[in-house]
């Protein structure tokens, strides 16, 4: 199976089947693109190496090194060498919610914090070696194998329980920073509220804190991003989401989905932040 669906297909193969598996996806597919995906993103890079933001941060990608995704937040690869390759598997907020019910209730927060890690050679080929499993599970349909679903979970809870062990050395020397605390509850309260309020007041108020003082965090963390632009990245990521997967829905109705009390106030947001208007942006991506 290969990335070349669109994001439409990707999430609804997600949302039927559970788990989606790539075992070698070649270079990224939207080059300088925000994506907001509703499941969990694992990546594992194979070779090469490349650069992406997740949530505005830029991470350097080598071989071995491994990345988690939390469902709603912003993925926006930024280059990658010639020979850039990687396994990448999307599990459904479903699937992980059961996992987390059935398995383990402790220590995913830590993937929200510090979503990037390193592996050994070994290491990397122990966890290939379970995505494979994975994968011969999910060719299999519920009618050829009526245990399917759990057999995913244990498979699912066999490779985080490996993957906590790879991480161990890591995370005894992380400590969550404060700055780094605020900005990542920054960036949940966007990913809950953002239908809410668009505004920095809003969201300094939840976190008790000044607009100046969030502002100084988030420019931090983010090598210059303001809150504000951090806001607007995110609702327009989420704009061309929706625009991307529900081609029935009229643009009126997105500007509703979004929390825009009028569609021309989405229009002009839209417009003012992309640099083209809605309408524009659905011709392109149905060209």
């Amino acid at each position: 199976m290969s990335l070349a669906n669109s994001k439409e297909q990707l999430i609804k193969d997600v949302e039927q089947n559970g788990i989606l598996i790539v075992r070698e996806a070649l270079r990224f597919f939207d080059i300088n693109e925000d994506f907001v995906f509703p499941h969990i993103t694992i990546t594992l890079c194979l070779s090469g190496s490349a650069r992406a933001m997740y949530d505005m941060r830029v991470f350097t990608h080598h071989k071995n090194d491994l990345a988690f995704i939390m469902p709603g937040h912003i993925l926006h690869p930024i280059d990658c060498t010639d020979d850039f390759s990687y396994a990448v598997f999307f599990i459904s907020p479903k699937m992980f919610d059961d996992l987390r019910f059935n398995t383990f209730s402790h220590d995913y927060e830590k993937f929200n914090y510090a979503p990037h890690c390193s592996l050994t050679d070994e290491q990397a080929v122990h966890l290939l070696a379970i995505v494979d499993q994975l994968i011969i599970i999910t060719n299999h349909t519920d009618e050829e194998m009526p245990h399917r679903y759990q057999t995913l979970l244990a498979q699912l809870a066999v490779g985080y329980e490996f993957l906590n062990l790879y991480r161990s050395e890591q995370d005894k020397h992380w400590t969550v920073k404060r700055h780094i605390e605020i900005f990542n509850r920054f960036c949940d309260l966007v990913v809950n509220n953002y239908r809410e309020s668009r505004e920095v007041k809003y969201y300094a108020d939840l976190l008790n804190l000044t607009p100046k003082y969030l502002g100084k965090v988030i420019r931090t963390a983010t090598n210059g991003l303001s809150p504000l632009r951090w806001i607007e990245q995110y609702v327009t990521a989420q704009a061309k989401r929706l625009i991307e997967t529900h081609a029935t829905q009229t643009l009126q109705e997105i500007a509703y989905m979004l929390g825009f009390s009028e569609p021309t106030s989405f229009y002009r947001y839209f417009k003012r932040v992309t640099g083209m208007t809605a309408k524009e942006y659905r011709n392109i991506t149905t060209a």
